[in-house]
């Protein structure tokens, strides 16, 4: 019924005044070679100096008076096509566009045109090159989208560690990760020396920082979407690497040729085997496993279904251990009503849990918690003319909360049984959003998107005398919704607007503006993002966060498009950001919400890249200065004080230098301003406790992080009638040893025998280190 209502609304709407009669061509854009979807291909008509540009799923519409046309199919790394087009009606036309040149893993591509930099209308986002990638340093051996996202302005690491990153002042909670559509809340593997993307099955990513479009919502300062391949829809084809850590292997072929496919991957570490071997008790290893199918009927219908499940297991000397992973399952449906008209519909599921076991006969216990989603989505697209398109869709999103159950796992124990009560929300979604090219240099984007969030029962809420006051708890009454019943309504309207004005053909400037809404609340006990953190909805305490940013760019490409060079400054102001009482006890406490403190935050930066993109030797180089904030009311005595991620400097630095067709040499160099911590500063005597004088909050900062790692890539001489390809690739992580800290602990006083030196009231500060140098070498194939 709403989708109706959104169709006859916007074809009423925009097609009053077109007097001039009218011709569509559309269709679908292929890789000639695996029958891939291509994004971002540009279709043009030269005699009307106007265009179009393949959406996601490869699909492009253009509509113009009728007549004859010249059509230029072009993409880089393919070979240019131009056919002629008589228009004298609507015609469908798909195009297969051949490869100019293959490597090992794939087509030699950037997904964008090769001036993008300039006449992109969308500003701070980036679309990961992953032939490019290839090229650069990876631990052992795997190439990891994440470690390259975190080489980008405005995107910092979280530490070593963790695959989590910051984007413009924002903490690690506020990123949403897309795997198929599917949300991923934690996206690291052996935490954080690889993560949940296998670079074999990656179509597509990219990065949205600002100028968010309105279909995205749900988190305040980033998008990270990732796309998975559909398939090769011609040929079997087998692909894998063999590592020093994991390895991994990946099939995909054609179910009926040119019609439907499939791909599947596995990849699994094996550090567990080999500490297994050598009679070790502590085991360690994560697997993911990926898989898709797609099949079309027709010209006007196609269907995908993909699955991902992700898992880490730890365990130590059968004592102790814990796990974590992500399942995630999207249902796809492209459908064309028109030749204008397209449409994506999505039912998406997703679970993401962790544990944590102690093997003990008396204190012997079992932690499960997990959040599990259920999603619909429903994106239409509208092609009204060559300079006007229309995007609007609905979303439905419900979520049930599981913050933790602990359990006993032997008959001996001292636990009994006892599990928080769950929480449950829905979240809806209308939007729109209208991009319209005003003149051959003025294009805007604006829109909105509507947000209706609604905390539900089955819950009990307790009222407190004081709702601050997580010392001296005192319950007053308990309000009981039963299921489905409203406890918290929020409505919140959420603008969004693009502008960009070619100053040349070599320079742009650029301006946005989006305000985002977070209704989902990471209960966190660190400074660092680890996966052992529970979620809370917005609801009774907790209200939504909303983040405004502004963010003007200028952006210059040089000598025919080979350097590409961009500068953002951005200014980012967050509303009822969530923080937590200092001291505050969040494990497994039925009284959190008396731990919740919500104040304001704020951030600003600059953001320089400079990139070369063609050449032997390619690269880029990205500065970032910024500062982020915080003001809680509760916190560090109601002062200002700086936030866990802020970096006021960071230099990332990339290179690829082709030695040879054989050869080619890598590096990379992250240099970042020292983490804020919080320490204490002394001890007072209380009875003969000594208990410690805490600082400011985050008043002190760990060592600059920086780090160097290196590679060589060795590419045997290509045999045209041998269809097995082999690569070998050999990697240094922290070529110099660089001892960065992952945090800093304090403890008392002890020499190298571990002998407590004086009275055992002296206290000293101890850093924990995580990675030294790390060399690998994997042996990558394809047939």
């Amino acid at each position: 019924m709403i989708k109706n209502l959104f169709v006859s609304l916007f074809i009423l709407v925009t097609t009053v005044g077109f007097s001039q009669e009218k011709a569509t061509l559309n269709g679908y854009i292929k890789d000639a070679e695996n029958g891939e979807e291509l994004i971002g291909v540009t279709v043009y008509i030269p005699q009307l100096k106007a265009g179009a540009i393949t959406n996601a799923y490869g699909f492009y519409s253009i509509t113009v008076p009728v007549g004859t046309y010249e059509v230029q199919f072009s993409y880089v790394g393919y070979k240019f096509q131009s056919v002629t087009k008589e228009l004298s009606g609507n015609v469908a036309f798909n195009v297969e566009l051949q490869n100019e040149a293959t490597v090992i893993q794939e087509i030699v591509i950037s997904d964008k045109r090769i001036d993008e930099n300039v006449v992109s209308l969308q500003m701070s986002k980036n679309t990961l090159d992953l032939n490019r990638v290839r090229k650069l340093p990876a631990l052992f051996g795997e190439i990891d989208i994440i470690k390259n996202i975190q080489m980008l302005p405005g995107v910092i690491t979280a530490g070593e560690g963790t695959s989590s990153f910051y984007v413009r002042g924002g903490s690690a909670d506020q990123n949403l990760i897309l795997n198929d559509e599917a949300p991923i809340y934690d996206p690291s593997h052996l935490f954080g020396l690889f993560s949940v993307f296998n670079a074999d099955v990656i179509k597509d990513s990219e990065l949205y920082k600002g100028g968010i479009p309105a279909r995205f919502g749900g988190r305040l300062s980033s998008i990270l979407e990732v796309r998975t391949k559909d398939g090769n829809n011609k040929n079997l084809n087998v692909a894998g690497g063999i590592g020093t850590m994991a390895s991994r292997i990946m099939v995909e072929g054609p179910i009926t040729k040119e019609k439907s496919s499939f791909i599947v991957s596995a990849r699994r570490s094996y550090v567990d085997l080999f500490l297994k071997a050598a009679n070790e008790d502590n085991l360690v290893h994560f697997y993911d496993i990926n898989a898709k199918i797609n099949w079309k009927t027709n010209n006007k219908n196609r269907f995908f279904v993909a699955f991902y499940a992700g898992r880490d297991v730890f365990n130590f000397s059968d004592e102790f251990g814990f796990a974590w992973g992500n399942i995630t399952g999207t249902f796809r449906w492209n459908h064309l009503f028109n030749d204008r008209l397209f449409s994506n519909t999505s039912v998406i599921v997703s679970n993401f849990d962790y544990k944590l076991e102690l093997e003990d006969p008396v204190q012997g216990f079992q932690w499960l918690s997990n959040l599990q989603e259920l999603s619909v989505k429903n994106d239409l697209s509208y092609f009204i003319s060559t300079n006007h398109e229309l995007a609007f869709g609905y979303h439905l999103t419900g979520r049930r909360f599981s913050p933790g159950r602990i359990s006993p796992n032997t008959s001996g124990s001292i636990f009994s049984e006892v599990e928080l009560q769950h929480m449950y929300a829905l979240d809806h979604a209308f939007y729109i959003s209208d991009q319209y090219r005003l003149t051959d240099r003025l294009t805007v984007d604006y829109g909105f998107r509507l947000s209706i969030f609604q905390n539900v029962g089955k819950s009990d809420v307790y009222l407190y005398e004081d709702p601050q006051d997580n010392i001296n708890i005192n319950r007053t009454d308990t309000l009981h919704y039963g299921a489905w019943k409203n406890i918290k309504t929020y409505v919140n309207i959420e603008p969004r607007a693009a502008l960009r004005y070619i100053i040349s053909d070599e320079q742009s400037a650029k301006i946005s503006y989006n305000r985002m809404v977070q209704n989902t609340h990471l209960i966190a006990a660190g400074t660092v993002p680890v996966p052992f953190n529970t979620w809370n909805p917005s609801g009774y305490y907790l209200e939504p966060q909303l983040a405004d940013q502004v963010a003007v760019g200028y952006f210059q490409n040089f000598k025919d498009n080979m350097y590409e060079f961009s500068a953002e400054a951005y200014y980012k102001d967050i509303k009822n950001v969530t923080d937590f009482a200092d001291n505050a006890d969040i494990f497994f406490n039925e009284d959190l919400s008396t731990e919740f403190r919500q104040g304001k935050a704020w951030s600003y930066g600059i953001e320089l890249m400079l990139n070369k993109t063609r050449g032997k030797l390619t690269g880029s180089v990205g500065y970032t200065l910024s500062k982020a904030m915080r003001k809680v009311p509760g916190v560090n005595l109601d002062k200002s004080f700086v936030a866990n991620y802020d970096r006021r400097h960071v230099v990332n630095i990339q290179a690829a230098y082709d030695m040879s067709s054989r050869w080619t040499l890598g590096a990379t160099f992250t240099y970042s301003t020292g983490r804020p911590i919080t320490l204490p500063t002394g001890k007072f005597e209380y009875q003969n406790y000594h208990p410690d004088v805490i600082s400011e909050r985050n008043g002190y900062r760990l060592p600059a992080f920086h780090r160097l790692d290196l590679s060589a890539t060795y590419t045997p001489a290509k045999n045209a009638n041998r269809r097995w390809k082999g690569q070998w690739v050999f990697s240094v992580y922290n070529a110099y040893n660089r001892q960065n800290p992952f945090t800093i602990y304090t403890r008392i006083t002890k020499n190298d025998d571990g002998d407590v030196i004086g009275d055992g009231n002296t206290k000293e500060a101890r850093m924990i280190y995580l990675f030294p140098i790390l060399p690998s070498i994997t042996y990558n194939f394809k047939f």
